[in-house]
């Protein structure tokens, strides 16, 4: 799993009440324009129409036949059916059911399928060509043109894109234990080494037991840890000995990394089982107590994971580190492509426009933007959204903040709506440390966010191309690269073999799709990227 399919990662549940961010260039224009329907459609007049979905879910799957269903049934008069699957088995689940055809009406695609499933199944006439309908939902036409560019098949987009701000995830470091052995923040990957090391043999909390280690992290290596965009293995940065830019996880600089990763598995100083270890469970690593270094992010951390562990080490505290300054001077973190996932329509449920219209407008309608002074009782479609004040969510100082066990109850009628998550118009309208309850998460996002507002982000260049053999083959090749690189880590492989496994990734097809990008990039040189 990579970084841009991780972007719930943390989360108790793909629906938190953190807003995220979104810039907007304008919508693309469609050719013709049906109108969209009332969100709310319980009115007499209005036909009942049965809506099934189908959606992944970190943490504990709530129950189908829940409280926040029937909400969603009496306001939208619709029987709707969402099967929620976890997370940890959504690709198997997926892949059946794309194979059967036997699809939902709406389902909710992980933004790794991009260039595999989707663009696959959307060639076939899997899904419904949306583009007629996108100018008529507001938080569709804050979409930008770029955005909605990378879902085009054909010239036709077949998917509603799930926003996702530009920036991802940092280190962070469980500060109480710098503070117990003495020892500063790191500002490289060598410092963070010593860090790691120092956690697994130096007892950092003080309890006389050899029960703590460095880095947790889970199989394809997630999360790899990338400091800038110069160590991200899925940015576009670094070039060939051909002056062709090349994706990171081939680079000089990945070698570096997963030789990095090799000398702290050898020392017992990161997940010693990662390689099988699905990324709920790597949650627990860190938030059991366990390890001292992780990840975070301004949005979308898990309430009920941090108050796991401050029930466990009511003193812990925590760091976010800020980007590390790369070799060739750079300081930054790569941009996302400025989605997290994509709903798609099935092309069956396409052949009733009526149910079309519901769709979008439920999903509209769940991905509406509330700034904090409406995130309250006091606005129905907000207390609606979240399960109600008391039941769903309390408020701290004036603000809906969900509480720990309503996701996994199922009290929250946004959990199983396919986007549940704010779509504001531009950044600066989201205020995260808002939406925590616990004084150490307010903390830590308000942290993150401050670097984040001071740092540059790299805009990848391939983002924009389409590689006709990177949608054939590129989630195989890189799961070939992931299991090979796991080796070298787990020291299976030796680091040395780097060349030949580089060459072997080549010959699967990543030659060619170095051609095919290259041949759609414009720019010259990674400078041109930065923003």
């Amino acid at each position: 799993m990579n970084r841009k399919k991780l972007l719930v990662v943390l989360m108790a549940s793909s629906v938190s009440l953190a807003a995220t961010a979104c810039t907007s260039n304008g919508a693309s224009t469609p050719s013709s324009s049906p109108k969209a329907t009332t969100p709310t459609t319980n009115s007499p007049a209005a036909k009942k129409i049965t809506i099934t979905t189908m959606k992944s879910i970190n943490g504990d799957v709530p129950p189908q036949n829940a409280k926040a269903v029937q909400k969603i049934n009496d306001k939208f008069n619709v029987d709707y059916q969402a099967a929620l699957v976890p997370s940890g088995s959504y690709t198997e689940k997926l892949n059946v059911t794309l194979a059967s055809g036997s699809l939902a009406d709406a389902t909710l695609l992980p933004s790794g399928e991009l260039t595999d499933k989707y663009s696959k199944f959307a060639k076939q006439g899997a899904f419904l060509a949306l583009d007629e309908y996108i100018k008529n939902y507001p938080s569709l036409k804050l979409v930008p043109d770029y955005v909605w560019d990378q879902f085009r098949v054909n010239g036709k987009v077949y998917a509603i894109p799930g926003y996702n701000p530009k920036f991802g995830f940092t280190v962070v470091v469980r500060k109480d234990w710098l503070d117990s052995l003495g020892l500063k923040a790191p500002t490289s990957y060598e410092e963070l080494k010593q860090i790691a090391l120092a956690f697994t043999k130096n007892d950092p909390d003080k309890n006389g037991k050899n029960d703590t280690y460095g880095l947790a992290i889970g199989k394809d290596i997630n999360w790899p840890i990338p400091m800038g965009a110069y160590w991200d293995p899925d940015a576009w940065y670094h070039k060939d000995d051909k002056n062709r830019f090349i994706p990171g996880i081939v680079s000089n600089a990945r070698k570096e990394m997963i030789q990095w990763f090799a000398d702290l598995y050898k020392e017992g100083a990161m997940t010693k089982d990662f390689i099988t270890l699905d990324w709920a469970a790597t949650n627990k690593e860190f938030y059991s107590g366990k390890a001292g270094i992780f990840i975070g992010s301004p949005r979308g951390m898990s309430e009920q994971y941090m108050d796991g562990l401050l029930k466990i080490e009511p003193k812990a505290q925590f760091l976010p580190l800020d980007a590390f300054t790369a070799p060739d001077g750079s300081k930054g973190f790569t941009a996302s492509r400025g989605f997290a996932n994509m709903t798609v329509i099935s092309a069956q449920a396409g052949k009733d426009p009526d149910k079309v219209k519901r769709i979008l407008s439920m999903l509209d309608f769940s991905r509406n933007f509330y700034p904090n002074d409406q995130k309250n009782d006091k606005n129905k479609d907000f207390d609606f959204l979240y399960g109600g004040l008391g039941e769903g969510y309390d408020l701290t100082d004036g603000i809906g903040v969900a509480k720990p066990a309503s996701i996994t109850q199922g009290l929250v009628p946004a959990t199983y709506l396919l986007d549940g998550v704010m779509v504001p118009s531009k950044d600066t309208d989201v205020d995260y440390p808002a939406m925590y309850k616990l004084p150490q998460l307010k903390e830590l996002t308000a942290a993150i966010s401050k670097q984040y507002t001071q740092l540059k982000f790299y805009q990848s260049p391939n983002y924009a191309v389409i590689s006709p053999t990177e949608i054939a083959k590129g989630a195989e090749m890189k799961k070939y690269l992931l299991d090979e690189q796991s080796k070298m880590i787990a020291g299976v492989r030796p680091v040395s073999d780097w060349s030949k496994l580089v060459e072997e990734w080549k010959t699967k097809g990543g030659e060619a799709m170095i051609t095919e990008i290259n041949a759609g990039i414009k720019m010259k040189d990674a400078k041109e990227a930065w923003q």
